[in-house]
């Protein structure tokens, strides 16, 4: 996997994950694709930040910051996706 790509899927992870804190299947593939940003890209910290139309990662790898941007609206994408399934929405 790209690390473009394992990072896009981390944000949207994350993202829904920090919005459906009792899903626990959210916060394990957050913390999935955690590892193989560590593992396999070797990156060692990862900070959000975003504005109305941008999500920013900043990361680091091999010691070099370095940083990405994603539209906000792919970004919660999955989220919104999630949230608009009667199946996942018992409550």
């Amino acid at each position: 996997m790209r690390l473009e790509d394992a990072l896009f899927n981390w944000l949207q992870i994350k993202i829904v994950a920090e919005a459906r804190t009792d899903d626990r299947a959210a916060e394990d593939t957050r913390l999935f694709f955690e590892e193989i940003l560590r593992e396999d890209h070797a990156v060692s910290s990862i900070e959000t930040h975003a504005d109305r139309a941008t999500v920013y990662i900043d990361y680091k790898v091999d010691g070099e910051q370095k940083q990405l941007r994603f539209d906000k609206e792919a970004a919660e994408q999955l989220l919104e996706d999630i949230n608009s399934n009667p199946k996942y929405n018992n409550g």
